[in-house]
């Protein structure tokens, strides 16, 4: 039986170009009795440096649950109309293989021959999270988050639960922070990269979040755990993305949860959900966001 406190948490706030001004950001925790503790914030401003990360993100013999804030997989209806094939792997060759203004025109085209309202296709997990569609290239550009994202993931050798069997202590799961954050603030925004736009009321956001988060007032049931100078980095950072990737952190943190729970089932029931970390059966092209 999995022994939870013993796992790394991972929670990641990714960037397709990552910079010194805007960086991949990542949270590293640890689970103790319905909490999560946030141990260490780390920052890559390249992607070969992010990818050594996946390559050793903990000593060997410490699984790590990773929450990765980028899409995992293309709406079906998109990859049927390009005719691409519907195996996940080899989708997300197909997709690797193409740069990013090939496959920007192959959704441009396909945007534009649909009516407006309905220009881009979604996967079934968009609607109940209110997540972008993964084929999106601008405000946000998620398709080049999962074009950057996903291969990493796959020659870092991770599990993707559903979708790829990799090492079984390193363990990714497609996270949405956006998801978690409007359980607490509804659709105030507590975030922005513009300096100019980062004001008080985004700031109260922020310090509504952090108070929820610390009261495991959320549907997720867990207790986030900071230091006093913890909790003035995460409010005082106004890009968000600090925060960002703690929530995804507690994702990751709920469905470790989830998957302890099965695990203690899994012998009395023979189809348990044991080794999917609380997603449901979703469509193993598309993927599906943790807790969604």
């Amino acid at each position: 039986m999995p022994d939870i406190s013993q796992t790394c948490v991972i929670g990641c706030d990714f960037s397709s170009s990552p910079s010194k001004r805007k960086p991949i950001v990542v949270a590293l925790g640890a689970m103790h009795q319905g909490s999560v503790q946030l141990k260490q914030m780390l920052q890559f401003e390249t992607l070969p440096a992010f990818q050594q990360f996946l390559l050793h993100p903990a000593p060997d013999d410490v699984k790590c649950v990773g929450g990765f804030d980028l899409p995992f997989g293309l709406p079906r209806a998109w990859v049927e109309a390009m005719h691409w094939p519907t195996s996940w792997p080899e989708c997300m060759d197909r997709f690797a293989a193409h740069s990013r203004e090939e496959l920007r025109q192959y959704f441009k085209s396909f945007c534009d021959a649909r009516p407006v309202g309905a220009k881009f296709a979604h996967r079934a997990t968009d609607i109940p999270a209110g997540s972008s569609p993964s084929m999106k290239w601008v405000n946000p550009p998620v398709a080049w988050m999962m074009h950057a994202g996903v291969p990493l993931l796959r020659q870092a050798a991770w599990s993707l639960p559903g979708l790829q069997t990799g090492r079984p202590h390193r363990v990714a799961l497609e996270a949405y922070p956006g998801l978690l954050a409007r359980e607490m603030v509804g659709h105030r925004s507590y975030k922005s990269d513009d300096k100019q736009k980062q004001t008080a009321e985004r700031w109260v956001a922020r310090k509504d979040i952090l108070h929820a988060l610390d009261m495991a007032q959320t549907r997720l049931a867990l207790r986030l755990k900071l230091t006093a100078s913890q909790h003035d980095s995460l409010l005082a950072d106004g890009s968000g993305d600090a925060l960002d990737a703690v929530l995804c952190m507690v994702q990751a943190a709920w469905a470790c949860v989830q998957e302890e729970k099965a695990a203690q089932t899994d012998s009395a029931a023979p189809n348990s959900q044991a080794d999917r970390y609380g997603l449901p059966d979703f469509d193993p092209l598309e993927g599906w966001i943790v807790s969604a």
